[in-house]
C-alpha cells in the first residue's frame, strides 16, 4: 500500500504508513488497516481523508544541489534540504539516488518510480560523474588504486573510470565514473586510499550534464533527455 501512493505521486513512503496508521487511506471506500495490505491500481480507487487519488503527470528536473543542504523532505535537525530549492505548486517528487549533506551537483528529481528504478539499478549501467577535489596529488600509484576495486566495509566498491583533472601543490581534481551508487561510494573509495576529500560534484548522469545550471537552481528535463535517460549506455561522454 505505501508503494502505491507513492507511485500515484501522492506522498513517501514514510508518508504513507503514517497516513495508514492515522486511519486516513480508503481502497475502494473500505478503511486499510495494515501498510501491508496490496492493491491493484488498475482497478481499485485509492482515497485519503476522502479525496480520491489519482495519478499526478509525470514531472521530471534537474536541480543543482548546494552544499550543506540535505536531500529528504523532513529533516529532525531543521536542516535546509533540496525541496526548498523547488517551487511549491509541484506534486510530490522524490530525488533519484542521493547527495550527502557536503556534497554538491546534479541531482534529479521525480514522481515517476520506474523511471527512477532503472536510473538507480546498477544492472541499467547508467554512469554517474563526478568531480572530487582531494588534499594530495593524485598520482599514478593512486589512479591505479582507485580504478582497481576497493574493498571496505564489507563491500567492494569498483569504478569504470578514473581520470586526474589538474594539480596544484597540495590537491587534485579528479573524475570518478560509477554505475553503482553505494552509500558515500566515492569518500570510502579515497579514504581507503588516505585521500580526504575536499570537494564533491557531481556533474553528469548519463548522457545529461550539469552543465551552467546555477547552485540552488533547477529546470524541467526535455523530453528528449527523459527518453534518452531510459536506454541511457554506460558512458560519460
Amino acid at each position: 500500500m505505501p508503494r502505491a501512493l507513492s507511485k500515484l505521486g501522492y506522498c513517501s513512503r514514510t508518508e504513507a504508513i503514517r497516513l495508514i496508521e492515522e486511519g486516513r487511506v480508503t481502497v475502494d471506500g473500505r478503511q486499510v488497516r495494515h501498510a501491508s495490505q496490496r492493491v491493484d491500481l488498475a482497478r481499485s480507487v485509492l482515497a485519503v481523508a476522502g479525496r480520491d487519488i489519482v495519478a499526478e503527470r509525470p514531472v521530471y528536473l534537474m536541480l543543482n544541489k548546494p552544499r550543506g543542504v540535505v536531500t529528504t523532505r523532513h529533516d529532525p535537525q531543521a536542516r535546509g534540504t533540496v525541496y526548498d530549492c523547488l517551487p511549491r505548486n509541484l506534486p510530490y517528487l522524490s530525488p533519484v539516488g542521493r547527495l550527502d549533506k557536503a556534497s554538491e551537483g546534479l541531482l534529479f528529481m521525480t514522481n515517476d518510480t520506474a523511471w527512477a528504478e532503472y536510473l538507480l539499478n546498477p544492472a541499467s549501467g547508467v554512469a554517474k560523474t563526478y568531480h572530487v577535489k582531494i588534499d594530495r596529488v593524485a598520482d599514478s600509484a593512486l589512479l591505479a588504486a582507485l580504478a582497481a576495486p576497493v574493498a571496505e566495509g564489507g563491500e567492494l566498491l569498483s569504478a569504470i573510470a578514473v581520470e586526474p583533472l589538474r594539480s596544484s601543490a597540495r590537491s587534485s581534481w579528479i573524475e570518478i565514473v560509477l554505475t553503482e551508487g553505494r552509500n558515500r561510494q566515492v569518500r570510502r573509495m579515497l579514504a581507503a586510499q588516505d585521500a580526504e576529500v575536499l570537494r564533491l560534484v557531481r556533474v553528469a548522469i548519463g548522457g545529461i550534464r550539469l552543465g551552467e545550471l546555477a547552485k540552488g537552481a533547477n529546470r524541467p528535463l526535455e523530453a528528449e533527455e527523459v527518453m534518452r535517460l531510459r536506454s541511457a549506455p554506460t558512458s560519460w561522454s
